[in-house]
């Protein structure tokens, strides 16, 4: 396999481990960029972009990176913090009336950062085409009923955060989701990241397919069988409802949509020049920092029935279990999207990673193929 890019020799075993990941037949694209004290080391990719595999993968080809876009939602509306527009404590209901409703007068931002408010799906199903009526989302959320009170645990909220987050962006900033998200976050850094993709990019972005016959480790054998036995259960309402959550992410509407918890699209360059910026201070006040990284929530999670631990909008390291750690420190912090890729960064060694793959794996939180690569760089650190 031909790798394309640039790596600093130290770090050609990074290179070597991200060659072999393509001993694999079916892995088919993918791009990998690493960042020590902002400085580019590794800025390599290879493989395939399109579904038929006749188009090699290239130095501009992005990628919905799904839940790699959590992190920057929640920067943006920390930055809206940070300027007094947005308050971490105070009842989201204050910028969104409608949402006290069914018992929710008490729920803050905080608690929607760290997925402990209790909204990670909808109960009553609904049509396919919900997922891209912004409005249909924001009131069917507003008018639910948490799944548990305030204070009784955490549950990942894989599609929903990016309606409740957003829609306190939108009312605050007056502007769509993303377009807030790209204005604070991508242009200033100069990332190619987007939420919300005009037609013109589309020609760029890589399909996106499922890896075939892997299980995945117990954690995701756990969640898919009750996703496929248990039709009401919150986790399968949280990733089926609407049904087409799982199933459009290479449709244009799905490109098109500012969905700020699972559609933001980009590359492994985007993910680690946002992670170095937030290292370097140059997106959040250092006690905004803080508050982003810090626990906010640890231990079983009620959506993805296995152990999580979040600060506000970013997953943090759990060394202790397998399906859980970046493979670098103990105060690593970023996110992991479905399927593989990844953004992360490790304060000790002021290491910013971003990991892509257009071939979805079957984990619920990291991938092995980003965690061997991780123990490979903190080798040559």
């Amino acid at each position: 396999m031909q790798i394309q890019g640039y790596f600093d020799l130290q770090f050609e075993a990074v290179k070597d481990a991200f060659a072999a990941l393509f001993e694999d037949p079916q892995e088919r694209g993918a791009a990998l960029c690493i960042q020590v004290a902002g400085e580019t080391v590794v800025d390599i990719w290879a493989g395939v972009a399109d579904k038929d595999g006749q188009q090699a993968w290239h130095s501009d080809t992005i990628l919905n990176l799904f839940s790699c876009t959590k992190p920057f939602t929640a920067v943006t509306a920390l930055q809206l913090v940070g300027e007094g527009k947005l308050e971490l404590d105070a009842p989201v209901a204050r910028y969104w009336p409608e949402f006290a409703a069914a018992g929710k007068d008490r729920i803050t931002l905080r608690h929607l950062l760290s997925h402990q408010a209790g909204l990670p799906a909808l109960r009553q199903p609904l049509p396919a085409e919900a997922l891209y009526d912004w409005q249909a989302m924001t009131a069917a959320l507003a008018a639910e009923e948490p799944w548990w009170a305030l204070g009784e645990g955490h549950g990942y909220a894989p599609i929903t955060y990016g309606w409740l987050v957003g829609e306190l962006l939108r009312r605050v900033e007056g502007r769509g989701p993303g377009e807030s998200i790209v204005a604070r976050t991508a242009k200033p850094l100069g990332l190619d990241f987007h939420v919300g993709l005009a037609d013109s990019e589309f020609e760029r972005v890589a399909h996106i397919s499922r890896g075939k016959g892997n299980l995945g480790d117990a954690a995701a054998q756990r969640l898919l069988k009750v996703t496929l036995s248990e039709p009401t259960a919150l986790s399968t309402r949280a990733f089926t409802n609407p049904p087409s959550i799982m199933t459009s992410t290479n449709k244009p509407e799905w490109r098109r949509m500012q969905q700020p918890a699972a559609n933001g699209h980009g590359n492994a360059r985007s993910l680690a020049g946002f992670y170095s910026a937030l290292l370097d201070g140059r997106l959040l006040e250092s006690e905004l920092l803080d508050e982003l990284t810090r626990e906010h929530s640890c231990g079983d999670d009620k959506t993805l029935l296995t152990c999580t631990r979040f600060g506000l909008g970013c997953m943090l390291e759990q060394p202790e279990l397998a399906n859980a750690t970046y493979g670098m420190g103990a105060r690593a912090f970023g996110h992991p999207g479905a399927g593989g890729s990844i953004g992360f960064a490790d304060p000790e060694r002021d290491v910013a990673v971003g990991f892509v793959t257009n071939n979805l794996g079957p984990f619920v939180l990291m991938d092995p193929r980003a965690q061997k690569l991780a123990r490979v760089l903190a080798d040559c650190l």
